[in-house]
């Protein structure tokens, strides 16, 4: 007898390893789907742009000054590159620091509006747009916590996480990208039962790392990490820095992370 139904019964149990594959796949993707569903962000992402419009090509030699003297002055306070070339109504802030070039920018802006161009005046200018910058890094932090309702943060922690605001990954601004892996995070902890303020505190400050990572050495999960521990973070929610690059998170706000950053990184317009 069970030489003449041994062939039935090993169709029978593919058929039912595929039914409960199919099923567990299925629950899967409408676990993600209805997170998802949850979360509709505005799909238009700022980019922080480096080009200066002038309202004249004659603006570009009152930049320049007498023997350079002015591009000089800004270069050295701001620590950009002003590249100045042959491209009508436009000069090019180049620089690795998105927030010194956001600096250079917003000063030549008001030199260029003002018309007054030397040395002292452009001490003044690159002053004022620091301190505006530093204003605005405050805030974005202080609105991303709030608006996730992540409290308990240290001023300078919610400053690293506002200094996101300016830097861009593949075209999306990390701050932006940082709130939407926490709503995703947070949705996703709610469907699983997971720690939803693990999970929710971990999405916001995964990419955090980024916000140094061209002034420290190291890659950004590990700087992230380091970053956390200092101000006091338990390990679950500092571990989500390293988990969201890893191949099999350690534990299950790791995986949400890992799935959330996935999620709102390839979804169409993100990147």
């Amino acid at each position: 007898v069970e030489t003449r139904i041994q062939s039935e019964l090993e169709v029978r149990i593919r058929k039912l390893e595929m039914s409960s594959t199919e099923e567990i796949e299925r629950r899967a993707r409408t676990l993600i789907a209805t997170a998802m569903e949850r979360l509709a962000s505005a799909q238009s992402v700022e980019t922080t742009t480096t080009v200066v419009t002038l309202p004249n090509d004659e603006m570009k030699g009152r930049i320049i000054g007498k023997e350079g003297r002015n591009i000089k002055t800004i270069e050295q306070l701001t620590g950009v590159e002003v590249i100045v070339d042959e491209t009508p109504g436009a000069i090019i802030v180049s620089g690795f620091n998105p927030i010194r070039r956001h600096v250079a920018k917003k000063a030549l802006d008001q030199l260029i509006s003002d018309g007054r161009i030397h040395p002292g005046r452009i001490e003044e200018a690159i002053d004022k747009a620091k301190k505006e910058i530093s204003q605005d890094i405050k805030r974005a932090g202080e609105e991303a916590a709030y608006e996730l309702g992540v409290a308990g943060l240290d001023p300078k922690l919610i400053q690293l996480l506002g200094r996101l605001k300016f830097r861009t990954s593949y075209g999306q601004s990390v701050l932006q990208h940082s709130k939407e892996v926490a709503w995703l995070s947070k949705m996703l902890a709610q469907e699983l039962g997971a720690n939803v303020a693990v999970a929710t505190k971990g999405g916001l400050l995964h990419d955090i790392g980024k916000s140094v990572d061209h002034e420290i050495q190291g890659s950004h999960p590990e700087i992230g990490y380091d970053i956390m521990k200092k101000f006091g973070l338990p390990e679950e929610v500092a571990y989500i820095s390293i988990a969201h690059h890893e191949d099999n998170p350690k534990t299950l706000e790791g995986i949400i992370c890992k799935v959330a950053d996935a999620v709102s990184g390839a979804r169409p317009g993100a990147r």
